[in-house]
């Protein structure tokens, strides 16, 4: 299938049938591990089939492979994030270790969070962190991203919009 109206009956089934063998394949040489490869596979055609917009594919491996590089990046920066967490939780004393539903739940807000932080683009991510694990203040941070006071104001507000709706369950 070399293009395709992604709206007409059947044109993911095609897609799938025709592709999908194909990006399991991509997705191993860049896992190294078949079964994440299996899961990634499957998560970029259900992407498609959410998304789809009635837009024709052209060039439809290039538009499975970036959906699919997206994925393994989120994979690999979940991945991450839930090590970092893991190696914080071990210098603890056992005493004070979170019950696993704890610790399911702190990872779930870490990966809210940092799906925000990736959100936002890089000067308000900057300033936010800088703000609310720093401890700096809007003159400093202003003077660190070389941007005036009330642009950093300006990141803070879109920083925490992001986060209102992650309270709200809006993201």
């Amino acid at each position: 299938m070399s293009s395709g109206d992604l709206s007409a009956p059947h044109a993911v089934e095609s897609l799938y049938q025709s592709h999908h063998a194909w990006l399991r394949s991509w997705l191993r040489r860049r896992l190294r591990d078949d079964h994440d490869a299996a899961d990634l596979a499957q998560d970029t055609f259900v992407r498609l089939m959410v998304s789809r917009d009635g837009h024709a594919l052209r060039e439809p491996r290039a538009f499975l492979a970036r959906i699919a590089h997206g994925l393994v990046v989120n994979l690999w920066r979940r991945r991450d994030l839930e090590q970092a967490y893991l190696q914080a939780l071990a210098q603890r004393p056992e005493a004070c270790a979170p019950s696993p539903e704890q610790r399911a739940l702190v990872l779930e807000a870490l990966l809210e969070i940092d799906a925000m932080l990736h959100r936002l683009p890089g000067r308000a991510r900057e300033a936010f962190l800088l703000a609310q694990l720093g401890g700096h203040t809007y003159a400093d941070i202003g003077l660190r991203l070389g941007v005036s006071e009330r642009m950093v104001k300006k990141y803070m507000a879109q920083a925490m919009l992001q986060c209102l709706l992650i309270g709200q369950g809006l993201q």
